[in-house]
């Protein structure tokens, strides 16, 4: 048998990611599986249900009549008609890990609470809008 091979563990084996490199390397941890589409547990349904399930909560506490979502050539379009995210926050909300509102009491029933879904569905979207 032949032996292993060992690579040198040590200090400069160490590296610290920023958060999109994170979730760029390793998309499953947080999106689940990887495909194409043709799965319905591929993760690209994990990232359209994030967006849908925030224009759910705006719509839940009384924000905005509807929701448009539109699929054209592989590109998925969501729209609502909510309140949107303060502008001054909209860089810290969308790239920011564990950065949002719903830390606090009003935001006890909503869909996601960890602060994470909008930012891997930053890094992982060819276009954000």
């Amino acid at each position: 048998m032949a032996e292993k091979e060992l690579f040198n563990y040590d200090e400069d084996s160490i590296r610290s990611l920023d958060w999109k490199e994170h979730i760029r390397l390793r998309p499953g941890m947080y999106i689940g599986k990887l495909g194409d589409g043709s799965s319905a547990d591929d993760g690209i349904y994990v990232l359209v249900k994030e967006v849908i399930d925030n224009c759910i909560d705006e719509y839940t506490m009384g924000h905005g009549k509807y929701v448009d979502v539109t699929i054209k050539d592989k590109v998925i379009t969501v729209r609502d008609y909510g309140r949107g995210i303060p502008l001054g926050k909209v860089v810290d909300v969308v790239s920011k890990i564990n950065t949002g509102a719903k830390y606090d009491r009003h935001f006890q029933k909503s869909v996601g609470l960890n602060g994470v879904g909008t930012k891997a569905v930053n890094a992982l979207a060819i276009i954000l809008k």
